[in-house]
């Protein structure tokens, strides 16, 4: 949802941490909300307009978002804001979406926030962590499948080497189905139990085949029921 445009030059390197950290503020007065509305674009072409914020209600989510300490930092002072389009990912694919671009003090470095206001956004609140009853299985972290075919291709973290060598495993997937979603479950099969194995993680994939295309429905990861994002060729 924010991304920096350009790199920090060697003598600004604490602005990254202040960026991280969320102390950001505006030294002049920001564009409001356009009166007319936005319109997100998929790769695929697919339209869809949505009402803007103004760039201060933008800055306000920019600093919400931040985490970490950086109670030595300076505040970034944004100098200035413009309307303008990026790329972001979704969970039907990467977008172009309406975005502020803001111009900072002291550096050419800019950035940029998605400028959708948030009642047009999905917002989806993970179950709370349980010590006691923790989830189980591995996390997809992306996903990919074609307009009219029913494979789907998930992407984890998982070890490097196959289920033949030591320390190794295979991975497969299986999916519970809706008319609105599709739940991933990878299943691992390990070399050995009880291996003594360094904890080094690899990306890794495994294709499964759905009962019918995905359509429009969301594709979720199995331990908190979040949407990943999704590539859709063909």
């Amino acid at each position: 949802m924010t991304r920096q445009l350009g790199d920090w030059e060697p003598a600004n390197g604490s602005y990254k941490e202040a960026l991280s950290a969320g102390p950001v503020e505006a030294a002049s007065t920001l564009p409001g909300a356009p009166k007319a509305a936005g319109t997100i674009v998929w790769a695929n072409g697919i339209r869809q307009d949505v009402p803007l914020i103004s760039a201060d209600g933008a800055l306000a989510q920019l600093r919400a978002a931040g985490t970490g300490d950086c109670s030595g930092c300076a505040p970034l002072k944004l100098t200035g804001a413009r309307l303008t389009t990026m790329t972001v990912k979704t969970t039907r694919g990467r977008a172009t979406a309406p975005a502020w671009e803001y111009t900072l003090d002291g550096t050419t470095v800019r950035l940029a926030r998605v400028a959708v206001d948030p009642s047009a956004i999905v917002q989806v609140t993970p179950p709370p962590w349980e010590a006691d009853h923790p989830h189980q299985g591995l996390a997809i972290e992306s996903a990919a499948t074609t307009t009219a075919g029913s494979d789907l291709t998930v992407s984890f973290t998982g070890v490097p080497g196959p289920s033949s060598k030591p320390c190794g495993a295979d991975y497969s997937a299986e999916a519970v189905e809706s008319d609105l979603a599709v739940v991933v479950i990878v299943i691992e099969y390990r070399h050995a139990k009880d291996e003594a194995c360094l904890d080094i993680g690899a990306q890794r994939s495994a294709t499964l085949k759905l009962s019918r295309p995905l359509g429009e429905r969301a594709v979720l990861e199995v331990t908190q029921g979040l949407p990943v994002e999704l590539t859709i060729t063909g």
